[in-house]
């Protein structure tokens, strides 16, 4: 049974604890409110502002578990706070450890703060959670897929077009890494995993992902230097470091070029290509 009280205090306690620049919002002038408006949070839980505000004043309908998800995450809050709200909107939590979706509040900080940097957070089967605006203006809107193509490697297999951004040269070798990464992830994850089913799906649709798959390689990593081929600026090539969260299993990738090249002045263009797009 949902707890309408405890959750509305549970929500403007948690609102009320952060600032726009913890989430990487401008703070603006004129500012009154001691931490987050109810409609910044409403943005950054894909919500209505008339939804959320009921919430925090003990209306409403029963939310579901993914408008929970949607809050838990736009609040940067904790696995334990997750789990905390959920209980109090009467649903049980959604299980812990690799599968989980949920970004860490760290994480999630580090990201809110390269703004004008390239970078994604993303699963270890490659579904990306979240973008910086910049990683937006680099490989598109990645978090816009579902089911099965929401990973890149079922992507490279299954539509040519997510190719593309990727330089010729690299085709041959991505093609080796994602089948050696997903059967990496098969083995450690096991035969009920997502993992194996992914490498179902791919087996019975691909005749090359079929023919790498009986390769068994292992092992075979990213390059730390990536060649992008973007349709607006060309050629780029861009430094890529990871930051993993092991207890999530979920990785931050920045992309980042040297400064005074070629590849460091077009990504100057594309902040303001994005900038345009974005509005």
């Amino acid at each position: 049974m949902i707890d309408r009280t405890g959750l509305a205090e549970f929500l403007r306690n948690r609102r009320e604890a952060l600032q726009p620049e913890d989430v990487g919002m401008p703070r603006g002038q004129r500012r009154r409110t001691s931490g987050l408006r109810r409609e910044e949070v409403a943005a950054l839980c894909n919500m209505s502002a008339d939804y959320y505000s009921r919430l925090e004043r003990e209306r409403g309908p029963q939310p579901s578990q993914q408008m929970l998800g949607s809050i838990a995450q736009g609040l940067h809050m904790s696995l334990d706070e997750r789990d905390h709200l959920f209980r109090l909107a009467g649903h049980n939590p959604p299980p812990r450890g690799t599968s989980s979706e949920h970004i860490s509040p760290g994480l999630l900080r580090i990201l809110d703060r390269l703004e004008d940097t390239p970078a994604e957070i993303v699963t270890e089967l490659g579904e990306t959670l979240r973008q910086t605006p910049m990683g937006v203006a680099l490989t598109g809107n990645t978090t816009q897929y579902t089911g099965p193509a929401r990973s890149t490697g079922y992507r490279w297999f299954t539509d040519p077009a997510s190719r593309n951004i990727y330089a010729q040269e690299e085709h041959a070798f991505l093609t080796r890494m994602y089948a050696s990464g997903l059967r990496e992830m098969v083995t450690l994850r096991g035969p009920g995993s997502r993992a194996a089913y992914l490498a179902g799906l791919l087996l019975d649709s691909s005749e090359e992902f079929r023919r790498v798959w009986d390769d068994h390689e292992i092992g075979i990593r990213p390059h730390e230097v990536k060649h992008f081929n973007h349709p607006e600026v060309g050629a780029l090539e861009l430094n890529c470091q990871r930051l993993v969260d092991p207890g999530q299993a979920h990785s931050l990738m920045v992309y980042t070029a040297v400064p005074g090249s070629e590849s460091y002045e077009k990504l100057q263009v594309l902040s303001v290509i994005g900038a345009q797009t974005l509005r």
